[in-house]
């Protein structure tokens, strides 16, 4: 007699880490699967842009998951604790660097483009570089707003959770980082405007 599969693929995220606090381990998989991808951007983006730090945190974050899945209560989104527990490891780092203004050195990344690129994609690749620089000198926390809202696309009245801020502060980083963002990228503004 052959015994039937779970499709672990049709659980909400609640579902699998339940799931997974019953000690099924294909549940895992799958929250992996669903995840892993966001959450590495999340860290690359709020980690200087090293990707073996990225890939680190990612792996630590799930092995958190793995040693502790009780730590989570059904009762909440699993989305905005994972992502409050990424935060919290992203905090954690910065004070053990203490260096919240490191920016990416915009000069390796030019140097990587060869003659083959067009105009519209060294374009893309300045202003892509011109972006990462400007995120890295916002505040962390202005930062970690800009990216969970408009990178992973989530609610305000998730993201206020997540930070442990209220949802007004929430909105008030937003304005600030997107004013400071413009700010800085003025000249790509005036470039398109020509």
């Amino acid at each position: 007699m052959f015994f039937k599969k779970k499709k672990y693929n049709t659980y909400s995220d609640e579902d699998l880490m339940k799931s997974i606090q019953r000690g099924k381990s294909p549940a895992f998989d799958e929250l992996y699967h669903r995840y892993s991808s966001k959450l590495y951007f999340f860290f690359y983006k709020m980690l200087w842009q090293n990707e073996a730090k990225a890939n680190d945190f990612t792996q630590e974050l799930f092995l958190k998951i793995i040693e502790n899945p009780k730590s989570f209560d059904a009762r909440q989104r699993f989305s905005t604790w994972i992502y409050t527990i990424a935060n919290n490891l992203c905090k954690n780092e910065y004070r053990k660097k203490n260096n919240q203004q490191k920016a990416y050195d915009q000069h390796q990344l030019l140097q990587t483009a060869t003659t083959t690129y067009t105009e519209i994609d060294f374009d893309k690749i300045v202003f892509e570089t011109d972006l990462m620089a400007a995120l890295m000198q916002l505040p962390e926390t202005h930062r970690a707003c800009f990216i969970l809202r408009y990178k992973d696309e989530l609610a305000v009245k998730e993201i206020s959770k997540i930070l442990n801020c209220p949802e007004g502060t929430v909105k008030s980083r937003l304005f600030s980082a997107t004013q400071k963002l413009r700010k800085n990228l003025k000249k790509h503004q005036e470039s398109y405007i020509d």
